[in-house]
């Protein structure tokens, strides 16, 4: 099935904070998963081996899509859109289109509110959440990581280059680099820490060791929907029609790795153990009544021609809450809650999501279905929204203090990482992202 292009990222009737389910836990309090959100991933009832497919939260339960096709609930483009979340991945879906995704939103939105006709015909479809398992949302042919929060990049600038910390392209060019899609995992997920080579200031050579800084970084993902032919670029005033939804990210960075290695080209070992995303896509459409201006600050370069238009002046950010949380292995044993160690905001960023996405194709870059784009570390203008343990605790020198007591400047090994996201707006209804979490398992031996 072609692209069918549309601008139709708009407020609409999908996100009308009056509207209520038949779902009934989807009116919680603090639920992330409202019917105003209704976020695809993919699924299956765990233990049961059954086959992958596409799913939608709605409360506490999950709408099976492979199911509630083959009740063949609609007709035209709504109808194709399901045909194709059914599948095992979602890259079918997201190389649809906004047109089709917006009719199956609006569709999903109808069926699922209180009084609908279609009660009968998906309530057999639905699983619970606490019986489902997750798989990656896509197949992911390439993942690009950016660089997008001055505040971060001013703040690692500082602990490196004190008199210099913001090089001075920054704030000119989208900085960013392919990184590897083969380590990224889907929420909840356990690995390894890494080893790599690391030398150690007053030595003569490097060693093979475990990473001992060991870090976060909060970042949001964004998938790529219809990709575009090798050398024709995407104009930022068509760029959102190329992007099907976001994730919480989080992309572990090895920083004494990272340190010994990274110069000339950048970070490798460093980086390319694990990335770990939450598994529910929340579309870019859902995300129309948090939308906020895109504003640099006094004095700095306006972003050339290809990076600027009208819409993303006015519209170009997104107003998202974020937070990280660490729980400690032996908090988990005394039964303590994990512990909030930062909270920051997507719309503290430098460059927008279209703005990443001009800048990833003007040379000719084609994009496909799946891609994924990493935001950078989205640490904002105070202390204690740094988005990374490294500038959190400056660098190792201003250890965290943990509620059990424990004191940490980076990750240790059974440390549990999580990510959060959510909505919020007058006049619209708050929306989540579910978790992101992560835990550090030992080194191999060797």
């Amino acid at each position: 099935m072609r692209y069918t292009p549309n601008r139709m990222m708009t407020v609409n009737e999908t996100h009308d904070p009056a509207l209520r389910s038949w779902v009934a836990s989807a009116q919680a309090p603090g639920t992330d998963f409202p019917i105003q959100n209704l976020p695809l991933a993919i699924v299956r009832r765990r233990g049961r081996g059954e086959p992958w497919r596409g799913g939608v939260a709605i409360g506490d339960q999950i709408v099976d899509l492979a199911a509630l096709h083959r009740a063949h609930p609609w007709e035209g483009l709504a109808a194709e859109a399901l045909a194709a979340a059914a599948q095992p991945k979602l890259n079918a879906l997201m190389g649809l289109g906004p047109a089709h995704w917006s009719a199956l939103r609006r569709a999903l939105s109808q069926a699922l509110r209180e009084g609908s006709a279609l009660r009968a015909t998906v309530e057999p479809c639905l699983v619970p959440q606490a019986d489902a398992e997750y798989d990656l949302p896509a197949q992911i042919g390439d993942y690009t990581d950016f660089y997008t929060s001055v505040h971060h990049a001013t703040n690692i600038g500082k602990l490196f280059r004190p008199d210099n910390p913001l090089l001075p392209n920054y704030k000119w060019v989208p900085i960013g680099y392919h990184g590897r899609s083969s380590s990224i995992g889907v929420s909840p997920q356990a690995f390894r820490r890494p080893r790599g080579q690391i030398k150690a200031p007053d030595a003569a050579a490097p060693v093979l060791a475990p990473s001992r800084r060991l870090d976060i970084e909060l970042e949001m993902g964004v998938f790529v929907g219809p990709g575009n032919p090798l050398g024709e670029p995407i104009p930022i005033e068509r760029a959102e029609d190329h992007v099907f939804g976001v994730v919480l990210l989080n992309d572990w960075s090895a920083r004494d790795i990272q340190a010994w290695e990274y110069q000339p080209l950048g970070p490798f070992l460093a980086k390319n153990f694990a990335t770990t995303i939450s598994p529910w896509v929340v579309t870019w459409e859902a995300l129309a009544p948090y939308r906020v201006p895109f504003e640099r600050p006094a004095g700095d370069p306006p972003p050339l021609p290809y990076l600027d238009d009208d819409a993303n002046r006015r519209a170009g950010g997104v107003d998202i809450h974020l937070s990280v949380e660490l729980r400690s292995a032996r908090m988990a044993a005394q039964g303590l809650p994990a512990h909030t160690v930062a909270t920051t905001n997507l719309r503290y960023t430098y460059w927008t999501v279209a703005q990443m996405v001009a800048h990833h194709t003007v040379g000719g870059c084609n994009l496909q279905p799946g891609d994924l784009l990493g935001t950078g570390t989205l640490s904002g203008p105070e202390p204690h929204q740094a988005a990374a343990l490294i500038e959190l605790t400056q660098g190792g020198k201003q250890p965290l203090v943990l509620p059990s007591g424990e004191q940490r400047t980076f990750l240790e090994d059974g440390d549990e990482v999580t990510l959060r996201g959510w909505c919020q707006a007058p006049g619209a209804a708050r929306i989540g992202f579910g978790t992101c979490t992560g835990t550090v398992l030992p080194a191999l031996a060797g």
